[in-house]
């Protein structure tokens, strides 16, 4: 087995990958310590929390309309759109990689490479990450920072209350989603490999011949 690389991430998504990173992690411990530490026995003081989720949620902001507006200019955005054509037979391929061939040591199903990053299953995952449900988490968290100009009501039910429960809610499963993600890193060529090419951009990627001697990739 052979390896090669090619510049897969320029310096635009690195920097908003790292600072999204690092602006979740800060989101989701004063996050916890908001909803559920002892107030007699906090991890951090509920003041300092506040302050820091605040914070975090307005730089957050900042940062996803800077990645969304360098997405569409940049045309990052097209390996976000799956292909329609056996779709739902490519989910189940990918899914099935990833829930045993991956242990197996089985090859990748789907090529990759430098115009075609993700795959089928990434893609949608992500699709729905950054499109839904992080625009979701970044309304709602708004929301709850004017609760002034929320509905009061919305079908008999506090609509201060609903909002923070679809917030406390996306977040949990936003959470998950990283720590899934995180898990999935470890599983390039090497451990540390694709945390390397976040780091510089160089992906390294797995080169096999196939049955007509071409060169196929793998992530």
């Amino acid at each position: 087995m052979n390896y090669h690389k090619e510049y897969y991430y320029p310096l635009w998504l690195r920097i908003w990958h790292w600072l999204n990173a690092l602006l979740f992690l800060s989101l989701i411990f004063t996050g916890i310590n908001l909803q559920y530490a002892s107030v007699t026995a906090p991890i951090i003081k509920f003041k300092n929390a506040l302050l820091i989720h605040n914070a975090s949620g307005i730089i957050l902001t900042l940062n996803y309309l800077f990645f969304f507006t360098l997405n569409i200019i940049t045309g990052n955005i097209k390996q976000y759109i799956p292909s329609v054509k056996n779709f739902l037979s490519k989910l189940i391929i990918q899914a099935r990689f990833y829930l045993s061939g991956i242990f197996n040591k089985e090859d990748h199903p789907f090529e990759t490479n430098k115009n075609q990053k993700f795959n089928p299953l990434q893609q949608i995952t992500y699709l729905k990450i950054m499109y839904l449900a992080l625009p979701l988490m970044i309304i709602t968290g708004w929301a709850l920072l004017f609760p002034e100009f929320l509905i009061k009501q919305i079908f008999g039910i506090s609509g201060l209350t609903l909002t923070d429960i679809v917030h406390t809610v996306d977040g949990f499963l936003l959470s998950i989603f990283m720590f899934g993600h995180i898990y999935l890193a470890t599983t390039g060529t090497t451990v540390a490999s694709n945390f390397k090419a976040m780091l510089t951009g160089w992906h390294q990627t797995e080169t096999h011949l196939n049955i007509t001697g071409e060169v196929t990739n793998e992530k």
